[in-house]
């Protein structure tokens, strides 16, 4: 099932890719605002060859990376501690509900007038956009906990702690993995657009200049890098959830099959 599946996504590519090279040569769309496969991939090479390029790409993965791990801890953190304190998260439920929606793209003036076209303004925006991530699955995880199981674990005189390492964490670790996973794919779009629109170093400011600059086959060959970017990602976030939850009955079931 999975070699065919391969074959089928192959295929599908190639369709896709046969299908990007032939519509501007047959004048199908304007090859000004829409080149070749073929062209796209002699620019990709370039920019490969190009020191500029790496270091870009390094800035982009640096925001991604920190402002990654900074949400994932603070979620964890922050829902563990509103499920476990008595009252707290009733008291804030309305606070959350009314800051989760806000689009963090609504941000950037904030991010530009505290830190300018900087790494921190980045940081800024992948790290609001990924804690509602992280935090939403946690308190979700929690609310599955099974009662039984907790009352079990007071009668044989757990405390607190004892109970979230023992009891919540195991129940709330593949809620938590999959806000992780999310998380990841979140941060990557808003350190992309971050630098996009603020010009921080990174991909996105990269790609604005070839844009500026009418460099169309350039500016196509970095989203092409930004997409594969954002599949590896999601990629690697998968394979590090199958191996967190190889014990879960959900990831047990998708190896089987």
């Amino acid at each position: 099932m999975r070699g065919e599946n391969a074959v089928l996504g192959a295929a599908g590519l190639t369709a896709f890719l046969a299908l990007g090279e032939a519509a501007p040569r047959l004048g199908l769309v304007e090859e000004a605002y829409f080149p070749p496969t073929s062209r796209i991939a002699e620019a990709l090479v370039d920019e490969l060859s190009d020191g500029a390029f790496w270091s870009a790409l390094g800035d982009t993965l640096t925001g991604w990376a920190l402002g990654l791990a900074i949400a994932v801890g603070a979620g964890i953190v922050a829902g563990v501690v509103l499920s476990v304190v008595p009252h707290l998260r009733e008291a804030t439920a309305s606070t959350i509900e009314f800051l989760r929606p806000i689009p963090s793209v609504a941000l950037i003036p904030l991010a530009v007038l505290l830190y300018g076209a900087e790494l921190r303004s980045v940081l800024l925006l992948v790290v609001y956009a990924s804690f509602w991530q992280v935090l939403i699955q946690v308190l979700y995880g929690v609310q599955d906990v099974d009662p039984v199981a907790e009352e079990t674990a007071r009668s044989y005189g757990l405390g607190p702690w004892a109970r979230v390492r023992h009891v919540l964490w195991p129940t709330a670790l593949p809620y938590v993995m999959t806000g992780v996973r999310l998380a990841a794919a979140v941060a990557l779009i808003l350190a992309v657009t971050a630098e996009l629109v603020i010009g921080a170093p990174g991909l996105g400011s990269r790609i604005a200049v070839a844009q500026t600059s009418q460099a169309v086959p350039g500016m196509y060959a970095l989203i092409v890098v930004a997409g594969l970017l954002g599949l590896l990602i999601n990629v690697g976030a998968r394979t590090v959830e199958r191996r967190a939850l190889a014990w879960h009955q959900s990831v047990r079931g998708e190896v089987a099959v």
